[in-house]
């Protein structure tokens, strides 16, 4: 169950930021094989100047059409399931016209204890839910 903080500089469309959502979706259904429904996405807009994203030094330059992701998830997928899906987004993104340079992307791992889906109970813990398979 992955939770996806999506950043963009304003301007995009509505259609334009939601193909950005369906793609990451998209992307993480095909190489997670999590349930549809599994969908937690929060993209957020800042006016220009707000993102900063250099090229960390690997000689190429990102627009203002930067896309950060972050990608919260349990721990536990190897590291060329993740290195497929980084690349899996970064097709799905290259659909909606996202150039690769403009893609950057962060993962971050944690536990089945770190979720809350509602009540104030961890519903991985109590039982509720099934702790997800990887």
């Amino acid at each position: 169950m992955p939770l996806v903080r999506i950043d963009v500089n304003e301007g995009r469309t509505q259609e334009e930021l939601q193909g950005l959502s369906r793609g990451i979706h998209d992307a993480i259904l095909e190489e997670f094989d999590i349930p549809a429904r599994d969908y937690f996405h929060i993209l957020t807009e800042h006016p220009q100047g707000q993102i900063f994203a250099q090229d960390a030094g690997l000689g190429f330059e990102r627009t203002t059409a930067v896309v950060m992701i972050q990608i919260f998830t349990q721990g536990g997928r190897s590291r060329e399931a993740k290195q497929q899906l980084f690349a899996a987004v970064a097709a799905k993104l290259s659909a909606v016209g996202v150039a690769g340079e403009d893609v950057f992307i962060g993962y971050v791992e944690n536990s089945a204890d770190d979720w809350s889906f509602g009540f104030g109970r961890a519903q991985y813990v109590t039982g509720e839910l099934a702790v997800p398979e990887k």
